[in-house]
């Protein structure tokens, strides 16, 4: 039996010496280096902060107050329940049932579509007020800001983080990644550096749309494989570089550091270590 929310949030408090708010954790994250006008991809662990008065509301009102009126927020919003159930695993269906899914699967929307697996904060800001979230139907973004609307304008359903996604869009805008209690293996804009590997992998996805007269399509589509095993170990190479701001915000540890960086290094990175079909060439 996994711990209840009443449960955690017990012992967040047993372990916490005050509580932590949103003006202590915009001075945190201010001193940290967070800019006023940036452009911010915030990968987050609300538990890791510690006790915080309003939660999740008011981590996303401390990152915006960080940002000032001038910045962007951005965060993942994906929704991977919709995928094909043949390969389901936490927990696997029944194949009897596949058909049955693939048809009645909602279709992706995204005002109303919630997210899976990515906590509390990223759903948070996927419901703000004036929050824009991008069109991929399994992999999206959701950005508040300045530059919301342009940022997730185009992310193409064979894209999900490629050339056509918002993450070379976050790249031009010199975006950097804000890791708030998460680790590497949260860095979703390394699948970018992926999709930049000479002859990498790809494989065949599919989801529920809605077309263009609003009913349900199931599509398939293939793309770059996504693999995020060894992104701790990347992410710790990266570190050793000296290329990360370490930091505390509230009682978590903080990373922050360029968007563009990590995505090069990490496109030197994967040829050398993964090998395979990944290499790319590399000796």
């Amino acid at each position: 039996m996994t711990d209840s929310p009443t449960t955690r949030e017990a012992e967040l408090i047993d372990h916490a010496a005050a509580p932590q708010t949103q003006t202590s954790l915009a001075a945190d994250l201010r001193a940290l280096g967070i800019q006023p006008g940036e452009t911010l991809l915030v990968h987050s662990s609300l538990s890791a902060l510690g006790w915080v008065v309003g939660g999740e509301v008011a981590v996303v009102g401390a990152l915006l107050d960080a940002l000032g009126p001038d910045g962007t927020l951005v965060v993942p919003a994906q929704s991977g329940s919709n995928s094909d159930p043949a390969g389901w695993s936490s927990p696997p269906v029944p194949p009897e049932w596949w058909p049955v899914i693939r048809a009645n699967m909602p279709p992706y929307h995204p005002a109303s579509t919630p997210t899976r697996g990515m906590g509390r904060i990223p759903d948070t800001v996927r419901t703000w007020q004036g929050a824009v979230r991008s069109p991929h139907p399994q992999v999206s973004f959701a950005a508040v800001g300045a530059g919301a609307a342009a940022l997730m304008a185009r992310h193409d359903l064979d894209c999900r983080f490629g050339p056509r996604s918002p993450l070379p869009a976050l790249e031009t805008a010199g975006a950097r990644v804000l890791l708030l209690g998460a680790g590497f293996d949260s860095c979703t804009c390394l699948h970018l550096a992926e999709t930049r590997i000479p002859g990498a992998p790809t494989q065949e996805e599919s989801c529920a749309v809605a077309g263009s007269d609003g009913r349900q399509q199931w599509v398939t589509y293939s793309d770059v494989v996504s693999d995020e095993g060894d992104f701790p170990e990347l992410g710790a190479a990266f570190v050793a570089t000296g290329g990360v701001r370490t930091g505390p915000v509230g009682a978590a540890t903080a990373q922050l550091f360029p968007l563009a960086d990590v995505v090069a290094f990490g496109v030197d990175w994967l040829p050398k270590n993964r090998g395979g079909e990944w290499s790319g060439g590399a000796s």
